[in-house]
């Protein structure tokens, strides 16, 4: 419990500041709108999977993955400066689809919704 504790903190501190990272040292204009949605660390801290949801269509998404992967020795560098660790963990990033996915569940959702009158009917059957 007490390593499932640490984990969790240190994937915070390093959410915190990849997502600082990202908005203030990246300069790489092909770059889309990227945000840091979450970070999950390996149990050893050696590895930190860090997952991002980028606007944009696929294209810009690959293109903004792309850029992150090439800047991921730089990023992995600012955070050993920012963050005290034995080890500083390499960083992959993934792209994080969730929010993709209930947006459409949303859509899906509001597409089926039931009409007024129909609600009216539903209730006064009680």
């Amino acid at each position: 419990m007490a390593k499932q504790l640490r984990r969790d903190r240190v994937g915070e501190q390093i959410h915190h500041e990849i997502s600082d990272i990202i908005q203030q040292e990246i300069r790489d204009p092909r770059l889309g709108w990227v945000t840091v949605t979450r970070v999950e660390m390996s149990p050893d801290l050696c590895v930190a999977k860090v997952f991002v949801s980028i606007y944009g269509d696929d294209t810009k998404q690959s293109e903004s993955i792309k850029v992150l992967d090439r800047a991921a020795s730089f990023i992995r560098s600012e955070l050993g400066r920012r963050v005290r660790l034995r080890l500083t963990p390499e960083v992959h990033f993934k792209l994080d689809r969730s929010l993709e996915h209930s947006q459409r569940i949303m859509d899906i959702l509001r597409d089926t919704e039931i009409p007024p009158e129909e609600v009216d009917d539903f209730a006064g059957e009680e």
